[in-house]
């Protein structure tokens, strides 16, 4: 049984969607949600969801081992950020699998402060005939880890940041939890060699 944990710092939507897509597999766990954000609605959907939740400062994950200690205590397999806003530090992405969804067609629209809003504004105000997603695995620097997966939906001249979300929004939920179940499957089928 393969074990995820998600972190994320806002609603967690693409979390919960996550957890739902996961319940009844017989391969696949989520483990627990981890957020930086006390406040994040994220943590009560997963609590709802009975999935573990946990919270952690700056302190916590960059000038400490105990983040790490507890992934590796709760033999997690791959970490999942959806909607996690901080950079995550090389002892973490070094350790475990990690993945991200970025609201943009990677490498446009990447790197610190490009995430929700901030996106879908600079694609309308760009005039882009389209948009989409990017999963990619994580490294040391915002939105630049090699990409897995992109998934493309059209830019109309009507747009508004919330009507190119909700599109965006619908790619993630249909194409996220089967990525991360890809991911993982070929990983154990090649560690099977």
């Amino acid at each position: 049984m393969k074990r995820i944990a998600i972190f994320a710092s806002g609603s967690g939507t693409n979390a919960e969607n996550i957890i739902e897509y996961f319940k009844s597999s017989r391969d696949i766990f989520v483990d627990s949600l981890w957020s930086n954000n006390e406040d994040a609605y994220a943590l009560i959907r997963a609590e709802k969801l009975d999935v573990e939740t946990f919270t952690f400062d700056k302190d916590d994950l960059y000038r400490s081992i105990e983040v790490l200690e507890t992934l590796s205590d709760r033999k997690i397999d791959m970490i999942v950020l959806a909607g996690f806003l901080w950079l995550m530090p090389v002892n973490l992405t070094g350790e475990f699998t990690t993945i991200n969804i970025h609201p943009a067609l990677l490498p446009k629209y990447g790197g610190k402060g490009m995430y929700g809003r901030y996106v879908h504004e600079a694609v309308i105000k760009n005039k882009e005939k389209e948009s989409g997603i990017t999963i990619h695995y994580v490294n040391e620097r915002y939105d630049s880890g090699s990409i897995i997966f992109q998934s493309k939906c059209p830019v109309v001249a009507t747009d508004t940041p919330e009507s190119l979300a909700e599109r965006i929004h619908q790619l993630e939920y249909e194409h996220y939890p089967r990525v991360i179940e890809e991911v993982l499957l070929k990983e154990d089928d090649e560690s099977d060699f």
